[in-house]
């Protein structure tokens, strides 16, 4: 992903995609390609059906995305939130006056740099 000085992903086709991260990383170049008014909760619809299709077809990937994955568990430790709505509502009542898919992006980065600590 990157940074959140402002840079944006590379577009790459579909094929050089490797994981969900790689498909946030398009979702973050071109946003409104992918999610309709810039919706996080699109968004989270989004991944829930990525998550299916990885059940689906039996893909092994580590999936953080799910209504009660990784990243929804980090989001609760990490700020106390409910995620009884979910990781999109949560993060929608918590955003305080930015855009709420760019805050989720924010959370995406620093998600990933406390994974690999």
């Amino acid at each position: 992903m990157a940074d959140t000085k402002g840079t944006r992903p590379k577009i790459r086709p579909v094929e050089q995609w490797n994981d969900a991260y790689g498909f946030l990383d398009q979702v973050r170049a071109r946003p409104g390609m992918w999610v309709r008014g810039h919706s996080l909760r699109e968004l989270e619809t989004l991944l829930c059906g990525y998550g299916v299709a990885l059940l689906v077809h039996e893909v092994d990937e580590h999936f953080a995305f799910g209504p009660r994955g990784p990243f929804s568990d980090w989001l609760e430790q990490q700020y106390g939130w409910s995620l009884a709505l979910g990781w999109a509502a949560a993060i929608e009542d918590h955003a305080e006056g930015e855009s709420p898919l760019e805050r989720f992006f924010q959370l995406v980065d620093e998600f990933r740099r406390s994974a690999q600590t």
